[in-house]
This record gives C-alpha cells, structure tokens and sequence, in this order.
C-alpha cells in the first residue's frame, strides 16, 4: 500500500482529493497545515506528498524545502492556485516534482502521481537500499550483500525509520512512544537494547552507521 500526505487547508478539497486516491487503491491521509503535516511524517511512513502553497503560519515553500532537508527523494508535488511563472520556478527550484494548478481534474492527479511513483520506483514495493543493505518495508524483510537477516517487526521498524531521516535525532522517548505504545510501562533502556542488537545484526553494512547522541537518542549516518 503507497501511503500519501495530502496538506491543504482547504478542508473541503482535502477531504475530495484524500477520498479520490483512497478509491485508486492508495491510503491518503490528509491535514491541514504544515505543523500537522512533519508530525505525521515523523511519526509513519508515506512515500508521496501533495500540498499546497498558500497555506497558515508555515507556506508550502517553506514546507517543500524543510522536507527535502529531511528527505531528498519523496516525490513532492504541488498542487496551488497559483499560476504564476514565478511561483513555479521557486518550487521546482526548492525541490519539487510536478506542479498542478487548481482547480485540478482528479483523473489527471492520480496519472501524475503514478507516473511520480515510477520515477521514484516506488509505484509496486517499498524498499530502501542503503549501500549493501536492502529493506523492503512490505515483506519486512533485511538483506545485506543478498543474503537475508533475521529481524522482528520492530527491529525492523526502528532500523526503517532511522534510515528514512538520516541525520535525523530521535529520542529514545520518541521511539518507545512509537514502537512500543505511548501505555506501555516498558523502561527507556529497551530503546538501548534494541540499537545494541541493530548495530550487531547489521556490523557488516557499509553504507550506514548508527550513533549515539549523547543526553538525546539516536540517529542514522550514511556513509
């Protein structure tokens, strides 16, 4: 299932484009501002993003170029009233995909999203290949030179999420809230075992290392 974040502040025209794309077979999740949208992608895993330009506090341009800091190759497509020259410019310039100018044709949102999902090479699997590791978030499985590494589900989850915001910090409350639950009674230190197996399951990978940031958690570093 390809996950998409649609942000737009226009309620109605969230809710339209978020149901179209849910009926194409995708799972769209939508929300209103740009604040809402990072604590969405902080927390789960999408794979495309739409938003508009013109929208509260924090503008789509803003928003586009923060989230390729974090992440350089999610497609990222604009979907703004304005029709501008410039405006365009500024968003491709930033790091965009593609650009739509409302009032949009539905049919024609989902073919350029498709063909963005084709070009990320995204469109039938989820992987992420960092150096001689390969993760494929559908079949949960980890492999390092071809040959497969046995991992439980949230092994898995913490090595996916770290590897998709490299140079990101997490904190250790941060991953138990999201992969043990924000009720479990479980201490921090199980944050610290499970870095510990990471790092001794997956020593042989050349692409990736993850460190230790001291008073604060954990984050991935390409190599």
């Amino acid at each position: 299932m390809i996950h998409i974040l649609v942000v737009d502040d226009d309620c109605k025209l969230n809710q339209t484009v978020c149901n179209y794309l849910n009926d194409c077979g995708f799972q769209a999740k939508g929300v209103l501002d740009a604040e809402a949208a990072y604590d969405e992608m902080y927390n789960n895993l999408y794979e495309l993003i739409i938003s508009d330009i013109m929208m509260p506090e924090i503008d789509g341009f803003e928003f586009a170029q923060t989230v390729r800091q974090l992440n350089k190759n999610i497609p990222i497509l604009f979907m703004s009233a304005k029709d501008d020259i410039p405006s365009k410019q500024k968003g491709f310039q930033l790091g965009i995909d593609d650009y739509m100018v409302k009032p949009i044709e539905l049919a024609e949102l989902e073919m350029r999203v498709r063909a963005l999902l084709r070009r990320a090479n995204i469109e039938m699997e989820r992987r992420l290949v960092v150096g001689n590791l390969e993760l494929d978030a559908d079949g949960m499985t980890a492999e390092v030179g071809g040959e497969e590494i046995m991992v439980t589900t949230r092994e898995f989850n913490i090595l996916y999420k770290l590897l998709s915001y490299p140079k990101k910090t997490f904190s250790r409350a941060q991953l138990m809230d999201e992969f043990w639950g924000l009720q479990s009674e479980t201490s921090l230190r199980a944050v610290d075992v499970y870095i510990t197996k990471l790092r001794d399951k997956f020593s042989v990978c050349d692409g990736f290392e993850i460190k230790t940031v001291r008073g604060l958690g954990y984050k991935a570093v390409l190599l």
